[in-house]
């Protein structure tokens, strides 16, 4: 009987199954408003809830139709929004359930915002809330950094203004391109201006005259056509900025905006000259006024007539702590003239005297458009900073003009020339380059500085009530730019009403609502009325900064044209920007349909290949295959038939499926829709013509099989197959079996689960899961059922195998370029025959012994290949002696240095390339055998950095020639050396794996603690002998470094041999032995760095590392590689690099010095005798300590690796003795020529001031009462300008010592300027200053100094009427 389910019974069912259903929590961020971008919606759907039904449930919730907004991920940079109509569940769709949070933005479609649903279809989540609730508006909020104060929208008293969506509006906004918000509000304000938007459409472009893109009005023209049809939120202004001439660095400058309206009008009246519009500006911006000055006495009056643009009002009187407290004070200030009395008086051209006189500006015409900027931005002489004035300034709706204006005036000629009041008024007032631009895309409207308003504030009203008679200047209010932030930085944004409806609009960027009166007066500025009129520190910083008013005429007034009155050319315009916005829209969707995935491919020439598909999701697979193919270019190398897409894991180079009878599915089905990102790739898979295609099952896992050759100890390559992970181990050797041909019974197969950790997979039962078998996975496989499987996994030789081909790497190795007349000079010492006199004469004999040493040592590198892995850890120390004893060292004396006498080898390329081939091609393993050492000692070139290495033959050489102390040195005779140096030497390097990438090198021998226990006798590391692996082979073409292939070797090598072992397997190859050569890393931008540290293992090489070998002497113990530099104290470039050298512990400075004077006469040139130079410490330019002759390195004198020194040649025997003298390097500065002398150096017995003097007196010839004296600045040789050592230093401090504040002069090398205080500047006129400036700007720029007086930091605006700035080579 089956039990009757009730319907509450079925109910209960549902929510039970419901509850235990995962649920996905979604944050949904509303940025298509000012108003909403700060509301968050949250909904906790079901994980099964399909992508449809969460559009549905989101207009509920938002009160938008649905299909009208786009929903997209907000943590990803890529906005592609969700599929409106899929019927993907959330799970499926990338959602995470759980209680993760899924943040997602709900956007404008298709650039126009989302339609609120009305009332009536009972969409909108109302909760029975009335209209005034239904706003979800917020109010404005400050942005993070912004300067005013977060109190300004925090009070609980704001009755905020409505903020309506654009098409409630009819506006469209601009967009910041970063920080362009002072060009947004000029360029609104221009569109809202009837007069000039009219004007500006009444204008023609004739395109066969000039370039569009470069056309300044025609790009302003399209942009108010767009602001006046488009549908868009906002538009951009890109292409007018590019008309201006501008890059994209200028969307990064913030600039004024009165200036902007400056450079603007001046760039609209150079373009349309000769046209309908040439008087355009002039006639709507431009008024007149009269510059006069009265005398008092006789009642002459002198004048000029200027014109101007805009009028600039001061906030705050110069030197007062009171505002003006509205802008007719200000105009009222503007005129009131000042009295020229005292020493100001006015010379009279009537009364031929200076009288007394009136001095002042009055008004004769007022534009038709009139511009007051209130000057907010000014100096405090106090802190010296430019600050900006946030006091209270009034102004009215509407402001009467005729108390202003000079009616005599008006009607008297102007007959003077007229010049721009700007200039003559500082009218201008430019704001420092704005740091910051707090307005994003993202942010809210700046809004208003909602202050609250005291009851006695003057209200926006005409200024004449009542039956009085209106005024013929009266002007109405419009626009109001506003500016928010301080001197530093801000944000711009306008206020503009329409003259249409009469109603005020807040322009913010692309963010466009509606504000009151109300609003308009909270930009007054100033602070609350509980804090005191003129508390500017608590004032708001958002206030008026712009004013434009218009003359009220009802015979001038205009309206802006409509779209149905637009001239003809503007309709064609209109009709052309319609297109291009449809096509813009139809890419958009393209793209909004379009899958972007990760495409791989073998390719079968180019190996593999990466590259991005973009798909339509509608294109079947067979359309998208056919497509892959084209972009892989595959054809005329792999037919058609013979390629698929498969799933792909490219991270795990794992197959996840493939697609068998889907050729014809859309891709956006087999892709899971369209997405920002995808979890997994594709690969285009290739096969040959008679082989097929392999099906690719969900669940499988991907096994690469390397079959092992134990006999010939090879791994082939790899064998793909893919198996289950619910399969046995037993099955898996079938499936194995089935796929190499190997006997399953006796084969052993080994799990390589992450890098060298092998596992023997040999529980027959146990599944390949338990194993640790993952998505892609490597196994090793032998079954040849020899014994080797009786031992121990860890001692069978399967596992040596496998071991070292697990740490085996490929480098490239760059062997040295040897010339016959580089080899020529080698010197390679070892044994022959056993006899250790014998020699080779004659080029041709040395040449056929190098050969036969090179096949035998090969040979011992192809016998030694694996045999002490065989022999494991049983080579005992007695063989290793052994080995040793078979060889007998040489000593090497001087006079066996000739090249018919020693053993030396000069080989060219050609026999390089032999000694390659022959050693290649007999190589098969490693070898640390001492037959192999060709042991000698020679001094490195200068150019070459050093290197140290060590082994049994270098310590016994190292040893016979301490006998003599000396060194074989083929080029330059014997070189003595210090005493005391242990002749054997671990480098170490400070370089460790994490700072590969660094630029620094540690060439000190310095031996390391823990040396002697790590190495045995023969310099060998004691666990060396099991990683003794080395095999190399000449490059082919493709390996090398570009370069001949004939120097580059293929090495592979255990990469846990150290770095003596590799050097001396190289030994063979190079030539020479390993204190011969350097080992250099190549890294990825061509810097090569040595290698020094000889204990140190490879493992921090991977494979295809680059390595150069360079020929030189490398270090040893208590050597430090040093560069020398020649101080030239009166050159302009004083510090200049001669040689790299070695200088070595307990060496005395004076026999530095004898070993330096020989290869600087060698490399530099430079003949110079012991006593005439000097060696001193070298601080980055700045010359240091004096080294005496006596000086010890590491006792005296603290040496480090990579030391810097300079040399000095002196004019004299050396004069310092001793270390309590101090050298102080002179200068004289001669304010009557305003020229600076040479350097002279002056050596002082104490640090007396009085000392001082005296030298500078006697070297000078100035009175000691008359001597003046300051310290330089900065590094040597302490540049400043002539203009300003006279001011800038401070001469003659009052101290008796120079080793206390402010002189602090301790050490050898300070800078000290002198001069003959009697002497008077020279005087200059301002040509003549202007052109030393020039010079001395020159002068300093060269030698690295700042110049104190360059140029203001900001950028300067500039609009450039050819399409660009020119470029000018010498500026910077």
């Amino acid at each position: 009987l089956i039990p009757t389910l009730h319907y509450s019974d079925y109910v209960l069912l549902l929510i039970h199954n419901a509850a235990e259903e995962p649920r996905v929590l979604c944050i949904i961020q509303d940025i298509t408003s000012a108003k909403t971008v700060n509301e968050r919606l949250t909904l906790n759907l079901p994980a099964s809830t399909t992508l449809a039904k969460l559009y549905e449930d989101v207009a509920h919730k938002a009160g938008y139709v649905n299909g009208t907004f786009d929903l997209a991920w907000g943590n990803t940079p890529d906005m592609t929004p969700l599929d409106h109509n899929s019927e993907m569940s959330l799970s499926d769709s990338e959602f995470e359930p759980g209680g993760k949070r899924n943040f997602l933005q709900l956007t404008d479609k298709d650039g126009e915002q989302p339609q609120i649903a009305s009332d009536e279809s009972g969409t909108a989540d109302s909760s029975g809330l009335d209209d005034s609730s239904q706003e979800r508006f917020i109010g404005p909020l400050p942005r993070d950094g912004s300067a005013g104060c977060s109190g300004d929208y925090s009070s609980p008293s704001y009755s905020y203004s409505s903020i309506l969506n654009k098409s409630d509006t009819g506006y469209v906004g601009l967009v910041n391109q970063a920080m362009t918000c002072y060009l947004n509000s000029l360029l609104q304000t221009l569109f809202m201006t009837p007069e000039f938007r009219n004007a500006l459409y009444n204008w023609e472009f004739e395109e066969s005259e000039e370039d569009p893109v470069t056309s300044i009005p025609y790009q302003l023209q399209r942009l108010f056509v767009l602001l006046q049809t488009s549908k868009k939120r906002a538009i951009e202004t890109t292409d007018v900025t590019r008309s201006f001439g501008w890059d994209s660095s200028e969307a990064w400058q913030q600039h004024d905006i009165q200036e902007l309206c400056r450079v603007m009008f001046d760039a609209l009246e150079q373009k349309w000259k000769q046209t309908e519009q040439a008087d355009l500006i002039n006639q709507l911006y431009q008024g007149k006024l009269k510059d006069y000055v009265r005398c008092l006495e006789c009642g002459y009056e002198s004048w000029r007539i200027d014109t101007y643009l805009d009028i600039p009002l001061v906030i705050r009187p110069f030197g007062s702590s009171q505002a003006y407290g509205s802008v007719e004070e200000a105009l009222q200030a503007f005129i009131q003239p000042e009295t020229l009395d005292g020493p100001n008086q006015y010379f009279c051209e009537r009364c031929k005297k200076k009288c007394d006189a009136r001095k002042g500006l009055r008004f004769l015409h007022f534009p038709y458009l009139l511009t007051l900027q209130l000057k907010r931005f000014d100096f405090d002489y106090t802190t010296m900073h430019r600050i900006k004035l946030n006091d209270r300034m009034t102004f009215p709706e509407e402001l009467d003009m005729s108390p202003f204006i000079d009616v005599e005036d008006e009607k008297s000629p102007q007959t003077e020339s007229c010049t721009d009041s700007g200039a003559e008024n500082e009218g201008s007032c430019h704001s420092d380059q704005m740091s910051n631009d707090f307005s994003t895309d993202d942010c809210v409207d700046e809004g208003i500085c909602l202050d609250s308003t005291s009851s006695s504030e003057r209200m926006l009203k005409p200024k004449n009530s009542g039956n009085a008679k209106p005024s013929l200047l009266t002007f109405e209010l419009f626009s109001v730019m506003v500016h928010s932030g301080s001197a530093a930085g801000g944000h711009y944004y306008a206020c503009i009403k329409s003259f249409s409806d009469g109603q005020w609009y807040s322009f913010n960027d692309q963010h466009v609502s509606k504000i009151t009166q109300d609003d308009i007066r909270k930009t007054y500025g100033g602070s609350s009325g509980s804090r005191g009129y003129y508390s500017s520190a608590f004032a708001s910083s958002t206030n008026a900064y712009m004013l434009i008013y218009r003359l009220k005429d009802p015979s001038r007034n205009a309206k802006c044209l409509s779209v149905e009155d637009f001239p003809e050319h503007i309709k064609k315009l209109v009709q052309k920007e319609k297109e291009s916005e449809e096509q813009e829209k139809r890419q958009r969707e393209i793209e909004r349909n379009t899958c972007k995935i990760k495409l791989f491919c073998m390719h079968p020439v180019k190996m593999m290949m990466e590259s991005k598909l973009e798909v339509h999701k509608d294109k079947t697979l067979r359309e998208a295959t056919e497509m892959a193919y084209k972009l892989m270019e595959l054809e005329g190398v792999v037919p058609l038939d013979c390629c698929r897409l498969v799933k792909y894991d490219e991270f795990h180079e794992y197959l996840e499926r493939s697609y068998e009878g889907e050729e014809d599915t859309p891709m956006g089905v087999l892709l899971g829709g369209v997405k920002s990102s995808y979890m997994f790739d594709l690969l285009l898979e290739t096969r040959q013509p008679d082989q097929v295609f392999q099906p690719y099952k969900p669940g499988e896992v991907m096994v690469k099989v390397h079959v092992v050759d134990l006999k010939n100890e090879t791994i082939a390559t790899p064998v793909s197959v893919r198996a289950y992970l619910n399969q046995t181990i037993t099955e898996f050797k079938q499936l194995i079996s089935q796929a190499t041909g190997l006997p399953a019974e006796t084969m052993r197969v080994v799990l390589e689960r992450c890098y060298n950790d092998l596992r023997l997979l040999y529980v027959p039962n146990k599944t390949l899961k338990a194993e640790g078998f993952f998505r892609s996975n490597k196994v090793f496989v032998e079954s040849s059922g020899s014994t080797d499987h009786q031992v121990a996994f860890t001692d069978s030789l399967l596992w040596k195998l496998l071991d070292r081909h697990g740490n085996t790497i490929r480098l490239l190795v760059l062997l040295p370029e040897q010339s016959p007349g580089t080899l020529a000079n080698r010197t390679l010492c070892q044994k022959v025959g056993g006899d250790s006199d014998a020699a080779f004469e004659g080029s041709k004999g040395n040449r056929k012994s190098v050969e036969t040493i090179l096949e035998e040592s090969t040979k011992k590198l192809k016998n030694l290949s694996l045999q002490q892995q065989h022999q494991g850890s049983s080579a005992s120390d007695s063989q290793k002696s052994s080995d040793a004893s078979d060889f007998e060292h040489i000593e090497s004396p001087t006079q066996e240095a000739d090249s018919n006498s020693s053993l030396c080898v000069a080989a060219d390329n050609r026999e390089l390339e032999n000694r390659i081939r022959a050693t290649a091609g007999s190589s098969g393993g490693a070898s640390s055998d001492p037959d192999n050492h060709f042991a000698c000692e020679e001094r490195s070139d200068s150019e070459v950095n050093n290197d140290r290495s060590t082994s049994s033959v270098d310590s016994d050489i190292l040893s016979s020639s301490h006998s003599s102390d000396t060194l074989c040195n083929a080029d330059s005779g014997p070189i003595q050396l210090a005493n005391g140096l242990d002749s054997h030497s671990i480098t170490s390097s400070r370089r460790s794996k994490a700072h590969e990438g660094k630029k620094e090198t540690w060439d000190t021998a310095e031996e390391d603690s823990g040396t002697d226990s790590e190495y045995d006798d023969n310099g060998k590391s004691k666990a060396e002998a099991q990683y003794l692996y080395f095999r190399a082979e000449p490059c082919s073409q493709d390996d090398s470094f570009g370069r001949d292939t004939q120097k580059c070797l293929v090495v592979h090598v255990d990469k846990r041999i150290t770095l003596a072992a590799f050097k001396q397997n190289l030994e063979p190859y190079v030539g020479v032995t390993s204190t011969q050569f350097k080992v250099f890393r190549v890294y990825a931008n061509n810097q090569e760095f040595e290698s020094v540290r000889l204990n140190e293992t490879l493992s921090s090489f991977s494979d295809d590392n680059k390595i150069t070998i360079r020929l030189g002497r490398a270090l040893k113990k208590g050597e430090y590689r040093v560069k020398v530099y020649q101080l030239l104290v009166n050159e302009p470039e004083p510090c200049k690099f001669l040689v790299d050298t070695v200088f070595a512990k307990g060496m005395t400075v004076r026999q530095s010095k004898e070993e330096l004077l020989p290869q600087l006469k060698e490399q530099c040139k430079l003949d110079l005798s012991i006593d005439r130079v000097r060696l001193r410490k070298k601080t980055w330019k700045n010359p240091g300590t004096v080294f005496l002759d006596y000086h010890v390195y590491e006792e005296d004198i603290s040496i480090s690796s990579n030391w810097e020194v300079f040399l000095e040649v002196l004019n004299e025997p050396e004069k310092m003795k001793s270390m309590s003298q101090l050298a102080v390097l002179t200068r004289r500065w001669s304010p009557a020529t305003m020229k600076l002398g040479p350097f002279q150096e002056v050596i002082l017995e104490s640090s007396s001031v009085e000392e001082l003097k005296e030298k500078l007196s006697e070297i000078s010839g100035i009175p000691l009462e008359n001597l003046d004296f300051a310290k330089g600045r900065g590094t040597f040789p302490c540049d400043i300008s002539v203009l300003e050592i006279h001011q800038d230093l401070d001469w003659n401090p009052k101290v008796s010592t120079l080793n206390v504040w402010p002189l602090y002069i301790c050490d050898d090398g300070a800078v000290v300027f002198y001069r003959d205080s009697t002497e008077e500047p020279m005087e200059l006129s301002e040509e003549e200053r202007n052109e030393l400036m020039k010079k001395e700007s020159s002068r300093l720029l060269k030698t690295g100094h700042r110049v104190s007086y360059s140029p203001r930091k900001e950028k300067a605006l500039k609009i450039y009427l050819d399409g660009g700035p020119a470029k000018d080579p010498g500026q910077d």
